[in-house]
């Protein structure tokens, strides 16, 4: 980015030196032949520097654009990174709240607008800068400093009023064009992923209609935007005609007085044409500073590492279970259920009991660090949870939550997911013990092919997929919420004893609501309302 900066003075700084030089050599030609000293005058070295200045400008601003794109598509890739970084440290109820269309166009919206926000602002801005107190400070010594002065206060004052008057009038319009461009993305991904059900219950075309009036939105308040943006460019030919005609001005007094030639009042008059091209960003920046600031508003927030997770690694105890010691969740400032107290070993079962909404799958969250206990203990390995790092979580824990989260993709690819390596033989014992491995040998076996979010699998079958990768991961705790809904009584019986058979010294923790799932249970836990 430096070089690419370093580059961007050198080419606006050759610009304003290509039409300087010529300008005064076209002046300085007329006037030796005016004096008829023309055959005297030296044309080679003013033309061979035209040249230079020519092609060294072309070089340079393609050199400036591969270094500049370059770094920035390398700082928006990590930025991206960071950001997917910085939702795995979220909060499992809020990530739970998310909603993926709206999310990935929040991300890429603003990894985009901060994309423009470095070449198309800060770096024309300093570019710019550098280059006008440079030409500034040099007219003044080659010209006069009163020339000099006029191009400084006319390109840096005037332009960075337009700018910061121009931001604030249209800080509004873009951002509900921002706005209304994202809703209306997520409203097409809606639409396309939804239409079955849109369809069947009649409102397809009520959402077509939300749909184009979001776009139609977001073009009301681009067309805003792009008045302002003709308004700006007028401003700024105004000021680049202002502080051309004050240059020259200035050089006609001069020359009248004898303190300088035609020659090189000229200098001062070209460099001002040429300085436009160093304010000219300012107009489409104005265009794009509401989305630009937004997006680091909102990015610089989603960076930051939740303050419960540590980055090291802390010393876990030998035993691989997990201790809860009269803990609970309040809500609004109120207990969700009684203080619960248990203990669960390797190769032991412990069931929790209760109503639906009583608590049980919060304590499994609580279990694996997703929540904080608002009172009481929690140890994970001999560790608080919350100071173990997610990395180090996820590979000793396994939480299977009542929602199964399937990718579209083949049953390989998806029991994958936990074990990459793992061969094929590895991924049909997982099957075996979850009771799905005859089913999916009747169709296609892990060549399966599946639709987006597992579709093409019954929600029994999908659910005992989860748990087939589950076992995958050999898991020292598996945690799980209501593991065999929607299959059968005797199924689940199976099931049961599959994942106790294929994880025999795991320690397990499974919020339970028929009897198959609490057959084999060491212990019962009934959590039950404050």
């Amino acid at each position: 980015m430096t070089r690419g900066l370093t580059l961007s003075v050198i080419v606006l700084a050759m610009g304003v030196a290509l039409l300087a030089l010529s300008g005064w050599f076209i002046m300085a030609t007329a006037a030796a032949g005016i004096a008829g000293i023309g055959i005297l005058f030296n044309v080679f070295a003013p033309s061979a520097m035209v040249r230079f200045l020519a092609l060294g400008r072309t070089a340079a601003r393609y050199g400036e654009r591969v270094l500049t794109h370059d770094a920035t598509l390398r700082a928006v890739s990590g930025l991206r990174v960071g950001l997917l970084r910085g939702l795995l440290t979220r909060p499992h109820r809020a990530l739970e709240q998310l909603r993926v269309a709206s999310e990935l166009n929040r991300i890429t919206a603003d990894t985009e607008a901060l994309d423009g926000a470095l070449l198309r602002l800060v770096l024309p801005a300093l570019a710019g800068g550098i280059t006008i107190v440079g030409a500034s400070l040099f007219v003044s010594w080659l010209v006069s400093p009163v020339v000099g002065l006029i191009l400084g206060i006319g390109y840096l004052g005037l332009p960075t009023t337009v700018f910061l008057v121009g931001q604030r009038i249209a800080k509004r319009p873009a951002r509900l064009a921002e706005a209304a461009l994202q809703v209306g993305r997520s409203r097409v991904v809606d639409l396309v992923s939804g239409r079955d059900d849109l369809v069947v219950f009649g409102q397809l075309p009520a959402t077509v209609h939300r749909t184009r009036d979001a776009f139609y939105r977001a073009a009301g308040a681009r067309a805003r935007l792009d008045r302002i943006d003709r308004v700006t460019g007028m401003l700024l030919d105004l000021v680049s005609a202002f502080v051309t005609v004050g240059c020259l001005m200035a050089g006609i007094a001069l020359v009248q007085e004898g303190a300088i030639s035609v020659a090189t009042a000229a200098i001062g008059v070209f460099a001002a044409l040429a300085l436009a091209e160093a304010v000219a960003p300012v107009r489409r920046a104005l265009a794009e500073i509401g989305r630009m600031t937004q997006a680091a508003r909102r990015i610089a927030p989603a960076m930051r590492r939740d303050e419960h997770q540590s980055t090291t690694h802390p010393d876990l105890a030998a035993d691989r279970g997990l201790v809860m010691r009269d803990v609970t969740f309040e809500v609004s400032g109120r207990p969700l259920f009684e203080p619960v107290s248990l203990s669960v070993r390797p190769g032991e079962t412990v069931v929790l009991q209760g109503a639906s909404g009583s608590g049980k799958s919060t304590l499994l969250l609580m279990a694996i660090g997703g929540l904080a206990a608002t009172r009481g203990e929690v140890r994970l390995f001999g560790a608080n949870p919350l100071q173990i790092p997610v990395d180090l979580v996820t590979e000793q824990a396994v939480l299977v939550t009542q929602r199964a989260a399937l990718i579209s993709g083949t049953v390989a690819a998806n029991l994958r997911l936990a074990a990459p390596a793992a061969s094929d033989d590895a991924l049909w014992a997982a099957l075996e013990a979850v009771c799905l491995a005859d089913t999916l040998r009747a169709r296609g076996g892990l060549g399966l092919l599946l639709g987006p979010r597992g579709a093409g699998l019954s929600g029994g079958e999908a659910r005992r997929l989860v748990l087939a990768r589950a076992v995958l991961r050999r898991p020292a705790l598996l945690l799980l919420d209501e593991p065999t809904e929607g299959v059968d009584e005797a199924t689940a019986h199976r099931v049961m004893s599959g994942l106790r058979q294929a994880c025999p010294d795991a320690a397990f923790l499974v919020a339970a609501h028929r009897a198959a799932e609490r057959d084999q249970a060491d212990r019962v836990i009934m959590v039950g309302p404050a």
